[in-house]
């Protein structure tokens, strides 16, 4: 049977309503390492609060039930004392108290996209670019606890250190990792913290449609290959086929045999692409 803790000023109904009506929660009893319970006196029924550790020196905190102040317990909305002890330990541990089930972090949300991308064959560094930007306490945070104006404070901060189009695109990354981590964690039901908070920043796109001439596209070609024989390569390629740098590095040599193009290569090759008198690849 899993240990009650006692808590003079909590334990009781009658303790609580002498408490002072106020926001901050009052600080109760510890039920394991990095895990306590708190509760706020409201006008009506009091709120159990849990405070957990995010392992990295700070702690996040959660409103999970009313206390039993002036009804009686419902064991799931409405919790006695000790009852909420139960409750709480769970949320922080997961479903069953184990640290197999722990709340899904943002960080932990990462790393499972990151999986999934290999798997597919797609780029894992979607999946890493976030880490790149994201603070300590907010990598830490499970994902079912997020705010969107939390969110949307991270995203706006972004604006003094990167442009807006970059700034949606990284969005989009942490949205497709945070999705994926709500797909497959029943726990986390609401999506509008990242629907919202990481929603794209408007005209962030400028159309940048600048044509080259030949002479210069065989410039800038001559100058990679002085650069470096692989660097003139790719640029090489890069200027003949219109494809992107994520979808030359994919290029296998078959792909540039004489035969019938094939058709992911198709789709990259333009459709009046200028023709530089330059080297090919042998």
């Amino acid at each position: 049977m899993a240990r009650k803790v006692r808590h003079s000023a909590l334990e009781s109904r009658s303790a609580r309503l002498k408490l002072q009506v106020r926001r901050r929660p009052y600080n109760g009893p510890s039920l394991a390492r990095g895990v306590s319970l708190m509760y706020r006196r409201n006008g009506t029924n009091g709120t159990w609060v849990l405070k957990a550790s995010d392992g990295h020196g700070a702690y996040w905190t959660k409103a999970f039930a009313l206390a039993d102040d002036f009804e009686d317990s419902s064991g799931k909305n409405v919790l006695t004392f000790y009852e909420a002890q139960d409750a709480a330990k769970k949320l922080a541990r997961g479903k069953d108290g184990s640290a197999d089930t722990a709340p899904v972090t943002i960080d932990d949300a990462l790393t499972d996209y990151k999986r999934d991308l290999e798997a597919r064959n797609a780029n894992p560094y979607n999946a890493e670019w976030p880490r790149v930007h994201l603070t300590r306490v907010l990598l830490a945070k499970p994902v079912q606890l997020l705010t969107a104006s939390e969110l949307k404070k991270w995203r706006d901060g972004l604006l003094s250190k990167i442009g807006p189009a970059v700034i949606n695109r990284l969005s989009r990354c942490a949205c497709a990792a945070l999705e994926l981590a709500a797909q497959h964690d029943q726990r986390i039901q609401d999506r509008q913290p990242w629907q919202i908070g990481l929603a794209g920043l408007p005209d962030a796109q400028g159309a940048r449609n600048v044509i080259l001439s030949d002479d210069k596209i065989r410039e800038f070609v001559a100058t990679a290959y002085g650069h470096d024989r692989q660097l003139g390569l790719l640029t090489d390629t890069l200027a003949v086929t219109g494809a992107r740098p994520s979808q030359a590095v994919r290029l296998r040599v078959e792909d540039l045999h004489d035969h019938p193009v094939r058709p992911n290569l198709q789709r990259a090759l333009p459709i009046n692409r200028p023709q530089p008198a330059n080297r090919w690849i042998s």
